[in-house]
C-alpha cells in the first residue's frame, strides 16, 4: 500500500491521504473545489466540477495513473437540480473513455462545497 500525495491537489483537511494505492489500483479520496493552496472556488456548480477534475488529474498523475485508467466513479452533489450541469463538464473530461459512475445528492459536502467526486483506476 502506497499513499499518494501532491502539491498539485489541496491538502487533506483531516486524517486521511489524497490516495492510495494497493498493488495496481488507485483509490482518491473525494476531491471538493479546492484549490492546491485550499481557497473554495467562487462561481457556480461548472466552476467547482472543472476545479474537481484539475485536483483529480492532479492526484491521479502522481499515482501513475490518469483519467483514461479511470475504471469507477462517484459523484455526490449537493442538488439534484443541478445535475445536467455537473454532467456537462463531466463528460469534457470523460468523453471518449466512460468509467462505471454512481451519482448522488447528500445533505451537505465539506466546505459547503456543490460537488465532490471521487475515483477508482488502473495504475499504469
Amino acid at each position: 500500500m502506497k499513499v499518494i500525495q501532491t502539491n498539485q491537489a489541496p491538502a487533506a483537511i483531516g486524517p486521511y491521504s489524497q490516495g492510495i494505492t494497493v498493488n495496481n489500483l488507485f483509490y482518491s479520496s473525494g476531491q471538493i473545489p479546492l484549490t492546491a493552496e485550499g481557497a473554495m472556488i467562487e462561481g457556480d456548480v461548472k466552476a467547482q466540477t472543472h476545479q474537481v477534475f484539475k485536483n483529480l488529474q492532479a492526484v491521479l498523475e502522481e499515482a501513475g495513473a490518469s483519467l483514461n485508467t479511470v475504471v469507477k466513479a462517484t459523484v455526490f452533489i449537493k442538488d439534484m437540480n443541478e445535475f445536467s450541469a455537473i454532467n456537462e463538464v463531466y463528460g469534457e473530461y470523460f468523453s471518449t473513455h466512460k468509467p462505471a459512475r454512481s451519482c448522488v445528492e447528500v445533505a451537505r459536502l465539506p466546505k459547503d462545497a456543490l460537488v465532490e467526486i471521487e475515483v477508482v483506476a488502473l495504475v499504469k
